[in-house]
């Protein structure tokens, strides 16, 4: 359990932040963008979860939840991906878990014909946001998986979750009835 009694340490006033395995890198290096990244995600999600209620507002609660093991996950070095007492790390289950959730809302919305524009909605435009945070965030896990040891799980996750968030938006849209189409050279 995690206890916080002072939000301040002073110890990343050198530019640097502690890892879950008691080591310290730059604020600026890869892992530390990977996990930023996600923090940045798991806000976006929070803004979406503001106008949404019901199973949609539960799932991304349920998901962010799963972001702060996500980060933590990120946060910790090595090729170890078994998760322990002291460790987390995502599992497959937590991957199945957002497949079910994209195969659940798939299934109410019609095919798409066109690519979609973000928005249409208040909701489904928040949800695109988090969408594009969590894309981003999927980048910057890739480009340290090209460089050290990254949780197969992880990657996969993030993966599933943009996609989680994509059919969200149309679901928010009436599903899919009020997304905006995108109509290739309309404007040439």
């Amino acid at each position: 359990m995690v206890k916080l009694n002072r939000i301040y340490t002073r110890t990343g006033d050198d530019g640097t932040t502690g890892l879950v395995d008691g080591s310290r890198l730059p604020k600026h290096a890869p892992r530390m963008e990977a996990v930023g990244a996600v923090d940045e995600a798991n806000a976006a999600i929070g803004m979406a979860v503001q106008v949404l209620d019901g199973a949609h507002r539960d799932a991304l609660i349920r998901v962010q939840n799963d972001m702060f093991d996500l980060g933590a996950d990120l946060a910790t070095p090595g090729d170890d991906f078994e998760p322990g007492e002291m460790t987390l790390r995502i599992v497959p289950s937590q991957v199945d878990w957002l497949e079910a959730q994209i195969d659940a809302v798939n299934a109410g919305l019609a095919p798409l014909t066109s690519f979609i524009l973000p928005g249409g909605s208040e909701a489904s435009a928040r949800l695109h946001m988090a969408r594009t945070a969590t894309r981003r965030a999927e980048r910057a896990a890739s480009a340290l998986a090209a460089q050290e040891p990254v949780n197969p799980a992880a990657i996969a996750f993030i993966n599933r979750l943009s996609d989680l968030l994509f059919v969200l938006c149309r679901a928010v849209n009436n599903g899919g009835a009020g997304d905006v189409l995108w109509t290739p050279g309309a404007n040439r």
